[in-house]
């Protein structure tokens, strides 16, 4: 039986993606029931992980709605999963419409759902490489063609750290980004982390190996050290709910429990 026209050749519908997993959680329409049955074993340990996960989803609309409306068209997108349900390009263009994204993952299943999804526009490309390699990412020729004139840039590392382990060196990694880049370039982050986390959260952790990509909880003081000597905007290094809400009604009575801290830096030279 064919398998929907979204999904490319050769992929497994009868195994999970972590891609496909947070695409479920965050409405989108690009998963199988494969993934939304994991999905639902994680959510019956941890009930609030699509809250969760729709929390960092419109952190990143609102971030890229206030960088193009600083002047950035460009965006280097770091461990972007699938593209779809109001991801960085749909954003950035609706604003400006020359925008240029360059998608990057190491999910050989987000790459192969993002190349057929993005057939056709030429502003935007996607990468299959490791976030641990920022040489390999910089010298790809898609990033060169898209975002290589010498002008400022918005990297985006939105819930991608916590899946680089200590041994990949993820502060290093940062740190080569934060060098390559132009002043007047911008640096977002968004991380998990163990601050005032119920233990459930680490049974939710445990089962995310199950995608070979296991989630590791940092604290806000190693999470705030990925922007280096940049000057942090207000309102800082914060849970998600509380990052420049579109209204303070979204916040929520317990912004912690959004399980991630998220913050927006600039290079100033």
């Amino acid at each position: 039986m064919a398998g929907p026209s979204w999904a490319p050749e050769g992929i497994d519908p009868d195994r999970p993606s972590a891609s496909r997993v947070y695409d479920f959680f965050v409405g989108g329409m690009h998963n199988f029931e494969i993934d939304r049955a994991l999905a639902r074993q994680i959510e019956a340990f941890t009930p609030n992980v699509a809250e969760v996960m729709r929390a960092n989803r419109d952190l990143l609309r609102r971030c890229v709605r206030h960088l193009v409306d600083a002047g950035i068209t460009r965006f280097l997108d770091l461990g972007s999963g699938i593209p779809t349900v109001g991801n960085v390009h749909e954003v950035a263009q609706a604003r400006d419409p020359g925008s240029r994204v360059v998608y990057v993952d190491i999910d050989p299943v987000a790459v192969a759902h993002g190349r057929a999804i993005l057939a056709g526009d030429e502003r935007v490309a996607v990468v299959e490489a490791d976030v641990a390699e920022p040489d390999r990412i910089l010298a790809d020729p898609a990033v060169a063609r898209l975002l290589g004139s010498g002008g400022p840039v918005a990297v985006l590392l939105l819930g991608v750290l916590h899946f680089v382990p200590d041994a990949a060196d993820p502060a290093g990694c940062v740190a080569r980004l934060r060098e390559a880049v132009a002043p007047g370039s911008y640096l977002a982050v968004t991380h998990a982390t163990a601050d005032g986390q119920p233990a459930e959260v680490l049974e939710a952790q445990r089962l995310s190996g199950r995608t070979s990509t296991e989630i590791v909880l940092r604290s806000r003081e190693e999470i705030a050290g990925y922007f280096g000597d940049w000057t942090l905007l207000e309102p800082g290094l914060v849970p998600l709910p509380l990052w420049r809400p579109d209204d303070p009604g979204d916040v929520g009575d317990r912004p912690e429990l959004s399980g991630a801290y998220g913050g927006l830096a600039r290079k100033d030279r």
